[in-house]
């Protein structure tokens, strides 16, 4: 009973830490919500609905070349993301925040990452997560049934390791 209520206690503890990071975040959404049917359009002239990936999890790294966060956290989505879980039903994309293609290809080859990228004309995209005035550092985690599990703003490593670990769970789902 004990144990019961300490987990209760957290999880609503979380709740409440999460709705208030979205709160501040310049997010429009929250956790829980149905993503969306968004059509990606990759920098390798292919294109992904985000109904098709149902059965998957899904991270939309929202970037741009310009930002500075959003270059110190792409090598660890890398390394700690993308490379330990593209086998599995994974994906992560990242969303270029209104940049040509010709600077979107650039910058992934100058940041060194594999995972696929996604040009997002006029932040079409971006506005259906967060609010077009906030920052671009973000990253959406949605579950295998297109609801949004998880969101960061920044790079912080403790949201960081916090997400990782929140990906690990839905994937043992």
């Amino acid at each position: 009973m004990q144990k019961a209520l300490i987990s209760l206690i957290i999880l609503l503890c979380t709740l409440a830490l999460n709705a208030q990071i979205e709160k501040d975040s310049g997010y429009i959404v929250q956790v829980g919500d149905k993503v969306p049917n968004i059509k990606l359009d990759l920098i390798d002239g292919t294109s992904i609905q985000l109904d098709d990936l149902k059965g998957k999890v899904v991270v939309l790294q929202f970037t741009a070349s310009w930002c500075s966060v959003c270059r110190k956290e792409m090598p660890h989505l890398e390394k700690e993301i993308w490379l330990p879980n593209k086998d599995k039903e994974f994906i992560l994309i990242g969303v270029d925040y209104d940049e040509p293609i010709e600077k979107v290809v650039a910058f992934k080859k100058q940041m060194k990452v594999t995972y696929p990228m996604a040009l997002d004309p006029g932040a079409e995209i971006f506005a259906k997560f967060a609010n077009k005035r906030s920052g671009v550092t973000r990253n959406v985690v949605i579950d295998k049934e297109g609801n949004i599990a998880f969101l960061t703003r920044l790079y912080d490593k403790k949201e960081f390791k916090a997400m990782k670990k929140k990906i690990n769970e839905l994937l043992k789902e």
